[in-house]
């Protein structure tokens, strides 16, 4: 049986014990036919191009590896050019070329920032220069001294009405720019975030497009003093991107480049409404967060397959037919890894939901309809504190099911690691949104009883008289297999911890000392709330109709797997909270050991399912064919240090010690 890339399959045996149709798997994984389609060509062309080789990437020095980066990014342009993609294609080929560059900024950020806050007029003077990308772009909000906190930015934009310009300014050392992608080196304009200032008076932080470096030498401009803010975490890893630093020394800008859909400045001074209301420029965040959800579960996919794989490659202990035992065969692997496989069903299932909440909040706003917006950034807010927290830690934990082989660079688990951390703090510190979250439910809370239903993925909290008051039913382990109690539990949980909550707030004279105090509970709250929207999602899909033998079957041992081992990892808010007992706790364990038995037969074609190339994998554990260990053994002896028999410094250093000609101490 061949490969993808070629070779014998040592999975084989694995891929015939599936009880599904793998096909029908794909095509739910990547949304559509369509879909799937577009991500499997393009997966393959990428595949078949040696321009887009990586497997030396973790060895190149910074220059060499970002150099490399830079042909890679313009190898892609040039394929996106030459094949006529769409705009779909040309997102899906980046996507698996796999490399952190500039383009994901430019395209990522800094086109949706002009296509949300940009006017008409904008728009069409500055798309058009960027999707030819004849100028190219990057996201300046965060600065050294602030992040999180984008009301307290420094940087200033003063206007000065007799010249009609605005003068953007640095006016301390943190206030310099401070880790947007692209800027070190490559990014000719940015959207610029600063405070709006107008006759002495301040305006709030707004957006502006401003130039950063010369269109015919590449030179920074007068006035800008930008470059790159050094080595990061890991080998290879984000280190293909220049993150930068920026500063403005009193840097002019014509009036007409600061982003004026919500607030317009006058060329007298005066600052305008427009009708649009501010919270517009939470829909680019809302397209951002949803993006991030959507590559969580591609990440955590990609690790899961790696660990999955090379668990059902390893043998070690026990023994049958005279063979060692698999590793995926063990209790304590499966009970480790299952339900971080469950885990990315579940989150590309949140990914594929949030794409739709995106395009009915980008209908309604166009038909100046805002109502739906602040709930969708609260869940796009939670949802992507959860997913990049959780897939974070999942990544690291199919490291170590992987042993002491996911240590090595070519199991690409540690670079997957050190390129996907990163999320865990960009586009918001994931402690600080769920308070955010926390906000919202509180307010939820408060206004329960007034009239006003809740909506969205709130709307649960309507029922909360019933939901504090309501006791498990399950009186069996299959019980748990009823998504309706399922459900009820992990409603009732999050009602009652934001109630509880709410309740110790009341107690508090100062709301806000009282929000610090408890800011902890308010966490929790929101976790429990995040979880329940996966879970409720999860098993939405459920409730559809879905093609393909024995496929639901399985998106139903996921989904019990996924929302059992949540309810087991936090038992105690289940059973504080009263919404189960010790009893229901021991009952939904007995069903989670079954579910795992039922998962194991299939785990191998659950993976495949995610139909990624050896290529994109860019693993020797994780190798379609499971051929492990001769290439194991071959990466060894392709790293550089391997190059000479005697290392340099030996003769120097080492000799020395042999032949005793180094002075003896007196021990």
């Amino acid at each position: 049986m061949e490969d993808l890339e070629g070779g014998v399959d040592y999975l084989a045996d694995e891929r015939k014990k599936a009880q599904f149709d793998l096909n029908a798997m794909k095509i739910l994984w990547a949304g559509n036919q369509h879909q799937f389609q577009i991500a499997d060509r393009m997966a393959r062309l990428v595949a078949s191009d040696p321009e887009f080789k990586k497997d030396d990437r973790v060895r190149l020095e910074r220059k060499e590896l970002f150099k490399n980066t830079l042909r890679k990014a313009n190898r892609a342009w040039k394929r996106i050019i030459e094949l006529k993609l769409t705009e779909e294609e040309a997102s899906q080929l980046r996507f698996f070329v796999d490399e952190p560059a500039y383009t994901d900024l430019h395209w990522g950020m800094f086109v949706p920032a002009i296509k949300g806050q940009g006017t008409e007029e904008q728009q069409r003077k500055w798309l058009p220069l960027a999707y030819r990308m004849q100028i190219i772009g990057c996201y300046a909000q965060t600065e050294l001294g602030h992040g999180s906190n984008v009301q307290g930015l420094e940087t200033t934009a003063t206007f000065d009405p007799e010249t009609d310009e605005f003068v953007i300014h640095s006016p301390t050392l943190t206030s310099s720019k401070w880790w947007p992608g692209g800027l070190g080196k490559i990014s000719t304009h940015a959207v610029v975030y600063a405070r709006l200032m107008t006759d002495g008076k301040e305006h709030g932080v707004h957006g502006f497009i401003v130039q950063l470096r010369s269109l015919e030498d590449h030179l920074p401009l007068p006035g800008i003093t930008v470059g790159d803010i050094g080595m990061k975490f890991g080998n290879g890893a984000y280190n293909t991107m220049d993150n930068g630093v920026l500063r403005f020394d009193n840097v002019r800008i014509p009036r007409d480049q600061m982003l004026m859909r919500v607030l317009q400045v006058t060329k007298e001074g005066n600052v305008v409404k427009s009708d649009v209301p501010r919270q517009l420029i939470y829909g680019t965040m809302v397209y951002v967060r949803q993006t991030i959800v959507y590559d969580a579960s591609r990440a955590l996919s990609k690790a899961v397959c790696i660990a999955t794989r090379y668990s059902a490659v390893r043998r070690q202990f026990g023994s049958q037919n005279g063979r060692e035992t698999q590793v995926i065969d063990y209790k304590t692997q499966q009970s480790r890894l299952f339900p971080l496989l469950a885990t990315a069903y579940a989150f590309r299932i949140v990914g594929d939901w949030l794409k739709w909440l995106y395009t009915d909040v980008t209908e309604r706003l166009r038909a100046n309809d805002f109502s739906t917006l602040p709930e969708a950034h609260a869940c796009t807010a939670g949802l992507k504190s959860l997913t990049t927290s959780v897939t974070a830690d999942a990544i690291e934990e199919c490291r170590k099911l992987c042993g002491g082989h996911g240590y090595l660079c070519s199991s690409g688990l540690p670079e997957l690691f050190a390129v996907y951390v990163p999320a865990c703090t960009y586009e918001g510190d994931n402690v600080v949104l769920l308070l955010q979250v926390a906000r919202i439910l509180m307010k939820t809370v408060s206004q329960l009883g007034s009239g006003k239903p809740p909506v969205g993925t709130m709307e649960y909290m309507g029922r909360a008289e019933h939901l504090l008051q309501s006791h498990c039913s399950a009186q069996k382990a299959e019980d748990w297999l009823n998504p309706d109690v399922v459900l009820e539990a992990f409603e009732a949980r999050s009602v009652r911890m934001s109630v509880a909550c709410a309740k110790n707030l009341s107690q508090f004279s100062n709301p806000e000392e009282g929000f610090l105090e408890l800011s902890a509970d308010l966490v929790g709250a929101s976790v429990a709330h995040c979880q329940l929207i996966v879970v409720s999602k999860f098993i939405e899909k459920l409730k559809q109709d879905i093609p393909g033998e024995g496929v639901k079957k399985q998106l139903q041992a996921l989904c019990g797997i996924y929302a059992l081992s949540i309810m087991g990892k936090h038992l105690g808010d289940f059973l504080s909270t009263g919404c189960i007992k010790p009893k229901h706790a021991s009952l939904a364990n007995d069903l989670l050991r079954s579910l795992f038995s039922k998962v194991r037969p299939n785990a191998i074609a659950l993976v495949d399912a995610f139909n990624y190339t050896d290529h994109f994998l860019g693993s020797v554990l994780g190798r379609y064919d499971g051929n492990v260990y001769p290439k194991l053994y071959e990466e060894a002896w392709k790293d550089p240090f391997n190059e000479s028999a005697v290392p340099e410094g030996f003769h120097e250093y080492v000799r020395p010690i042999l032949k005793r000609q180094v002075r003896s101490s007196r021990l």
